[in-house]
């Protein structure tokens, strides 16, 4: 175990949702699990008991990716999960692939409307290709032409790496093939009634462009999505479409929006197990991205590329789907040490951008 989970509160252990059956964790909110074929595999998605226009039924919390087995399971849960009840509304955390994937089969399936945050609703209709047919934005992530082009002014310029990467232009496309046509819009500080109680959204950046969690006060219990984890950091990446982004510092700025709820709040994270230990696991999130940071500017005494860092931030063999993301988090470092005023940045002579402590 990681020392760190040691400060928080696992209410149901090592328990797990069966495979297409449903975990109740508070009144009116179930969990369940859909694989995911990552070294990070699964996700939680969450089944929140609700009344629309006086009809019975269910809000879906995230969708899990679009593959034939996610389907299949999904079916098992409305067979086993509901009650005998619809789905009536499918609320998607933010745009990326494992939260929205499905949310165009499950809105059909149920004739059920989407609701999300304008911008993440809006880039998963351009990557997704559903509104914009243009081969430019393949790769607009962490895969494609683009992303080797940008990753490559960083200093991955492995061929054989820049390949792999290249070969993965669809990406995206593969696991959400489609976006529904229209959405319900939701932004920070509003309060959504569900099943009769208030959820207010709580909208973080950096790790998406609009990403929304919800709290429930009556429940006592926060859908943190991915901007809070227990086990794992949140990703914070700079990608091509971005490439002068700095979403750490968004990241680090909108966990502020969590210091004032409640020190035991039941936690329902996208990854991992529920928890309690709210406070302590933002402090541990910003003492980790202080520690990083530290080691970054302590390692750019001599100019360094975000590929040369690497194996400062990331410990452990990286597969191709972590290298990716190991490399935008990487740049993200370096961004925020860069707009900060404490790097300088250095164009080389072979076309790649090189940091050094001021």
């Amino acid at each position: 175990m990681n020392p760190l989970e040691k400060e928080l509160e696992y209410p149901w252990g090592d328990t797990l949702p069966e495979p297409g059956r449903a975990h109740e964790v508070a009144a009116g909110v179930r969990w369940i699990r859909m694989p995911l074929p990552f070294a990070l595999d699964h996700i939680n998605l969450w089944l929140l008991r609700d009344c629309v226009d006086g009809r019975e039924g269910w809000t879906v919390v995230d969708c899990g990716i679009d593959r034939t087995e996610v389907r299949e399971r999904w079916e098992t849960v409305f067979e086993q999960a509901l009650d005998g009840l619809p789905v009536l509304r499918v609320l998607v955390t933010h745009m990326h692939p494992d939260h929205v994937g499905l949310a165009h089969w499950l809105c059909a399936r149920w004739q059920a409307p989407l609701w999300m945050s304008m911008t993440d609703y809006a880039m998963a209709r351009l990557w997704a290709g559903s509104s914009v047919q243009d081969s430019s934005i393949e790769g607009s992530g962490p895969a494609g032409d683009a992303a080797v082009r940008h990753f490559a002014r960083h200093g991955l310029v492995d061929p054989q790496a820049q390949e792999m990467i290249r070969a993965r232009h669809d990406y995206y496309t593969r696991l959400v093939p489609d976006v529904p046509p229209r959405f319900h819009r939701l932004m920070h500080g509003q309060e959504v009634a569900i099943g009769g109680r208030a959820w207010r959204i709580i909208v973080g950046h950096g790790h998406a462009p609009e990403h929304v969690s919800l709290w429930c006060p009556d429940l006592d219990t926060l859908i943190s999505g991915d901007m809070v984890l227990p086990r794992i950091s949140t990703n914070v990446s700079v990608f091509d479409l971005e490439p002068e982004a700095d979403p750490l510092r968004l990241y680090l700025d909108s966990l502020s929006a969590y210091d004032d709820l409640p020190g035991d709040v039941l936690v329902l994270p996208s990854h991992g197990r529920p928890f309690r230990g709210l406070r302590q696991r933002v402090a541990q999130q910003r003492a980790h991205h202080a520690e990083r940071l530290d080691e970054v500017l302590a390692a750019c005494g001599q100019p360094r590329s975000a590929h040369d860092l690497l194996p400062v931030l990331f410990r452990r063999k990286l597969d191709l789907h972590q290298l990716s993301f190991a490399m935008g988090e990487s740049i993200a470092h370096l961004h925020a040490l860069y707009f900060q005023g404490s790097l300088r940045r250095i164009l080389g002579e072979d076309g790649v951008y090189r940091f050094q402590r001021i």
